[in-house]
């Protein structure tokens, strides 16, 4: 009998899908590794290149990923929200925009920048006491304020902090992203807050183990004024993110003593540690009997 069997034609688009679904599963601080085994897998620079743009760019903005703005001794963070047109950021502290390259992650092409009137007096009110806020809570963490007016003259504001701990000597990264939503209309007392918070750590030391937590958050807070407000959602976040640093502890605590256990026994079935020296007198004592 003949045989039918055809082996399926693997498209272009095809590898792009498999290409895009590996580089934003990257775990954090490994993007490099993971885009030079991909680039071996794909085996076509040209189509990587022309056609994966946009994946690069995705992969930065959902990790908020610092970069160092020229003659500010302050980073700023690659997001959706500061994001002004293709590989193009602003930079409200240092009013700069740039170009960020996504694969060699450098900023270039500065130039001027000038915020919204309509809405810096609420964003810079809220980055003075998000900075601080970050600075009380995040190992050398980052942080940064975005503001938009969208219709009816509501604000818009985007706080995000980026804390991340890379140790691959050690076999191990870590990071943690929240970014917060502040949407209201001056003057109608009411402000929603959105937040959503992502721990994500990947431990490959003789294995492969990954940590990913989300969070989601909304609730509604009062606003009187540009530092009320701020006052106000920084104790909002306060809060929340406090309940939820220890709830990540209590459930790793938790796996500990039960989902690991049960991957690997802590003790032998008798539930005792083996003395091995007296297994050696044991084995002796049976061998001298046997003689």
């Amino acid at each position: 009998m003949a045989n039918d069997y055809e082996e399926p034609q693997i498209t272009d688009d095809d590898r792009l899908k498999i290409v895009a679904d590996f580089i934003l599963h990257a775990p954090p601080g490994e993007f490099r590794e993971v885009f030079n085994d991909v680039r071996h897998l794909l085996n076509n620079d040209l189509l990587l290149r022309d056609r994966a743009f946009n994946i690069f760019g995705q992969y930065r903005k959902d990790q908020l990923t610092p970069v160092q703005i020229e003659g500010s001794d302050e980073m700023c963070l690659i997001t959706e929200f500061n994001e002004v047109n293709a590989n193009r950021f602003i930079d409200p502290k240092s009013k700069k925009s740039f170009k960020y390259d996504y694969l060699t992650e450098e900023a270039s092409d500065y130039q001027s920048w000038e915020p919204d009137q309509s809405n810096e007096s609420w964003r810079s009110a809220l980055e003075e006491v998000w900075s601080s806020y970050c600075a009380d809570h995040y190992y050398e963490g980052i942080s940064a304020v975005f503001a938009t007016t969208g219709s009816g003259g509501q604000i818009i504001l985007n706080a995000c902090i980026e804390g991340h701990k890379f140790q691959p000597q050690n076999y191990w990264n870590g990071l943690w992203r929240t970014v917060w939503q502040i949407k209201f209309t001056p003057n109608q007392g009411k402000a929603e807050l959105i937040g959503k918070i992502k721990a994500q750590v990947h431990y490959y030391e003789n294995g492969n183990v990954q940590l990913v937590s989300l969070k989601e958050v909304t609730q509604s807070i009062t606003v009187k004024d540009e530092k009320q407000l701020a006052e106000s959602v920084k104790q909002a976040v306060e809060e929340t993110e406090n309940d939820y640093q220890v709830a990540i502890s209590k459930n790793y605590q938790s796996m500990s003593d039960t989902t690991f256990k049960a991957l690997r026994r802590a003790l032998p079935v008798t539930r005792s540690k083996i003395d091995w020296n007296k297994i050696m007198s044991y084995r002796i004592g049976n061998e001298l009997k046997q003689n």
